[in-house]
């Protein structure tokens, strides 16, 4: 209740988060921990879970605007339309610790 509290709060439904959760489950999942307490596969990807204490969601939202080629160093490069960004920063929020 006060997850979802969280990503309303950042403008973003439900349905869009499922939707998020499906774009990182896709191109983020096989390095990062997307869920609110799994590993990261890969020593270098921070958990999504802490993602808004260590960057502004600004800084995150920049960083998606822009096509991530930087993070760990075998990143691979994640390009996102605006509303994947959105559904994307909207299912981070919603799993923040």
């Amino acid at each position: 209740m006060v997850l979802a509290a969280l990503a309303a709060s950042f403008g973003v439904p439900a349905p869009a988060q499922d939707y998020g959760r499906a774009l990182v489950e896709t191109n983020c999942a096989e390095c990062h921990a997307i869920g609110a307490d799994d590993e990261s596969a890969h020593q270098e990807a921070p958990p999504f879970r802490g993602l808004l204490r260590r960057y502004p969601v600004d800084a995150l939202e920049e960083a998606f605007a822009q096509s991530i080629v930087t993070g760990h160093p075998d990143m691979p490069e994640f390009v996102a339309t605006p509303e994947q960004i959105d559904a994307i920063i909207g299912y981070i929020a919603a799993i923040q610790r």
